[in-house]
């Protein structure tokens, strides 16, 4: 019998959300370093949120750099109005893991549903290319390429980020400029 997961978190929406992050979905919670979006130690985004805001990799990281300071973390998003959320509400792992690859959508976020309860919010950043293919069929727009954007008929730009799993063989320094350069695009730096 298929083994069906239900994203364990809410969507992180600031009063002042003008960028909607997208990821696919969470790993195993055996993974988690904290209860909050890109939670494995090993994942780049935190890090490179660092460099990018703080020009410190470790500046979201607790005291010990073993975990998160997920405090710090949402005073970030809030001040920046970075909203976070994934593109799947609900998945099954076809091998137990986190990748992609093998993560089976079986019902995909109402995106509609939730811009709506973010009026200023312009702009959709996908970190990686499983949830750029979901977000694109959404949207009923093209897949940008690494790093580029569309822009849908209603107006949306839709962004196209380099995964921040280390299992894509990208340095995180790289990693950092792509998002860097569509923060700025974007009026969040």
């Amino acid at each position: 019998m298929m083994e069906i997961e239900i994203h364990p978190w809410q969507p992180f929406i600031p009063n002042n959300a003008k960028i909607l992050i997208m990821g696919t979905f969470p790993p195993q919670p055996k993974r988690w370093s904290m209860n909050f979006y890109y939670p494995n130690r090993t994942n780049d985004f935190w890090y490179m949120m660092g460099i990018i805001f703080f020009g410190d990799k470790y500046a979201l990281c607790t005291p010990d750099k073993k975990g998160f300071d997920l405090e710090a973390i949402k005073e970030l998003l809030c001040r920046k109005g970075i909203a976070m959320n994934d593109t799947a509400r609900k998945v099954h792992r076809i091998q137990g893991n986190a990748s992609d690859k093998f993560l089976e959508i079986i019902e995909a976020v109402p995106l509609y549903e939730l811009l709506s309860e973010m009026p200023d919010c312009k702009t959709l950043c996908t970190t990686g290319e499983k949830a750029a293919g979901v977000i694109a069929q959404l949207t009923n727009t093209s897949i940008p390429k690494m790093g580029e954007k569309v822009v849908s008929e209603d107006g949306m730009t839709i962004w196209r980020m380099p995964s921040t799993s280390r299992a894509y063989p990208v340095k995180l320094e790289t990693k950092a400029e792509y998002y860097e350069k569509m923060f700025r695009a974007s009026n969040v730096l």
